[in-house]
């Protein structure tokens, strides 16, 4: 009898359809059956000795919220037997309710339940909690994971045991993972943890790449990628790497009308055995990443969001560099501004924050003008060794296109059709803050804000506290000002003043979006595993 090994999580809800995917044990066929009669079968397919299926549900109802369960070759396997969780359900909200969108990144596997949590408890196992013990309570619509799901180069102690059974750590990578199957590991560690693993079966989710997911400082420049190829490990890495996130996280994102139109998805359906046609995608991407699109746009009745890879679409020549690639570049603009009217806010996930502490911010411009041989060749390797060591990689070490995002969002607010508010959500930075921008010049007639937050599940030393705090203030303003006109740096079209923030610990910030109003909630965890207000503000009320 085929058993479920991981899921089933419930990923692209839209319309009268939502997909659920789920891990098997061997080959079957995989049903969903709701409550209401809406139901969806798939076969599993193969990549790398595992077998998987995403199912489309079809037949939902705006407003319902039927609960289902799954069957492999017509047994039932999901709810678990004795489950202590209240029902799965898919949820498809009414014409005109409030949407919710939870969001956050870094997340550490959280270690077992008799096991010490040496960063505290994990905001989403509370969320889940907090969920259980009232199901009627509010919950979202949609969990937006901004990068970082799993930590590919820093992985716990239970795993590097498990890997030592498989190679020598003393070889580089050393407690690292290297292949496929060490991926796969993550991913269970991750998410058969059990308040996890039914939150994501009943809140829709959606997730982006950030660095950790195949390593620290994925794609900071040329010189580093080309450091690390000459790493024997490093290739299988990338490529195992890509490989998963397809199956594990992108998949989900993507409709299932974008998915009968997916090249990729039609090939490795069409043989027993999917790997190569995987392999030769993620070979694809690391050869020519203008070739391979993992960006995408999901609307939720008239809320837009535009999820950005901001890793993998890299321009890393320093005379060409750029955050996202011409194509990607291109099609980012299409998607924020097809359809003008449509949607009362526009929502754009990247990994990576476009609004720094300005300390942060002015260090990473100049920083990209020292790379680009502003000062010379000496200050260039000064630059070059400064951007690895500090991790200075954000939307403005790639100043061009820092300000392409800006002009871009100024020109979506300046119309007669703007969105009520343009957020861009990020994480990465393992804390929270708000920051509203402004131009000088003339721009968006309605709010454009920074909501940053980060960890889900994670630390921050406290020097890099002490740092981010003191990265907003009015002395580190000047000396920001100081290294940019060492850089000869332009001055930004846009300004920005923190709203709120900085916040530190374990969180996860939610956007109640109704008509044109926005409402924004800050959550973090507290010593007894359960979710705190900390901030609550009124973006626009519409």
């Amino acid at each position: 009898m085929a058993e479920l090994r991981l899921g089933p999580l419930l990923r692209c809800t839209e319309g009268s359809s939502a997909t659920v995917w789920v891990e098997t044990g061997e080959p079957c066929a995989v049903q969903v059956r709701c409550s209401d009669g809406a139901g969806g079968t798939a076969p599993t397919f193969q990549v790398a000795g595992h077998h998987y299926a995403l199912v489309t549900v079809a037949g939902l109802r705006p407003g319902g919220s039927p609960s289902y369960e799954v069957l492999l070759d017509d047994t039932r396997v999901w709810p678990l037997p004795d489950s202590p969780f209240p029902p799965s359900v898919i949820r498809s909200p009414g014409t005109g309710e409030a949407v919710r969108v939870t969001f956050g990144s870094c997340r550490w596997a959280a270690p077992p339940a008799d096991g010490k949590d040496p960063v505290g408890p994990d905001a989403l196992d509370t969320l889940a909690a907090r969920l259980m013990a009232d199901p009627d309570a509010e919950r979202p619509d949609v969990l937006l994971l901004l990068g970082d799901q799993i930590y590919a180069d820093e992985t716990s102690a239970r795993t590097r045991r498990w890997l030592a059974g498989r190679r020598d750590l003393d070889k580089p990578p050393g407690g690292q993972v290297t292949d496929y199957e060490e991926y796969c590991h993550l991913y269970y560690e991750s998410w058969l943890d059990p308040e996890v693993r039914w939150l994501l079966s009943t809140v829709p989710s959606f997730m982006i790449f950030d660095d950790h997911d195949i390593v620290d400082d994925w794609n900071t420049s040329a010189a580093w990628l080309a450091d690390m190829r000459t790493e024997d490990w490093w290739q299988e890495r990338l490529l195992s790497g890509l490989m998963s996130y397809w199956v594990y996280q992108h998949l989900g994102n993507l409709s299932p009308a974008e998915l009968a139109d997916d090249p990729t998805w039609a090939a490795v359906h069409a043989t027993p055995d999917g790997t190569p046609a995987l392999r030769a995608l993620a070979e694809r991407a690391d050869a020519d990443s203008a070739s391979v699109r993992f960006s995408y746009r999901r609307d939720f009745g008239r809320v837009r969001v535009v999820m950005v890879d901001s890793r993998a679409a890299r321009v890393l020549a320093e005379d060409r560099r750029a955050m996202l690639d011409p194509g990607e570049d291109a099609w980012l603009r299409e998607q924020i501004l097809a359809d003008e009217g449509s949607y009362d806010h526009l929502l754009i996930g990247t990994s990576l924050p476009w609004l720094l502490p300005h300390l942060v911010h002015d260090t990473e411009a100049w920083d990209a003008a020292l790379c680009a041989g502003e000062r010379g060749n000496r200050w260039a390797r000064f630059g070059e060794w400064l951007r690895r060591g500090a991790d200075l990689e954000h939307w403005a070490a790639f100043p061009r296109s820092f300000i392409g995002l800006a002009d871009l969002i100024a020109e979506t607010g300046s119309t007669p059709t703007a969105p009520a508010t343009v957020c861009v959500l990020s994480g990465d930075v393992h804390h929270g803050y708000i920051a509203e921008a402004s131009w000088p010049s003339g721009g968006p007639r309605h709010p454009v804000v920074q909501l940053t937050c980060s960890p889900v599940h994670n630390s921050v030393p406290l020097m890099m506290r002490i740092g981010f705090r003191f990265g907003w203030s009015a002395p580190a303003r000047l000396l920001g000002r100081l290294l940019a006109r060492h850089g000869r740096c332009p001055r930004p079209p846009v300004s920005w003043r923190k709203q709120g923030g900085p916040w530190f610990g374990n969180q996860l910030m939610t956007l109640t979006l109704r008509d044109r109003s926005a409402h924004l909630r800050l959550q973090s965890t507290t010593a007894d595993a359960t979710l705190q207000t900390v901030h609550e503000s009124v973006l626009t009320a519409g």
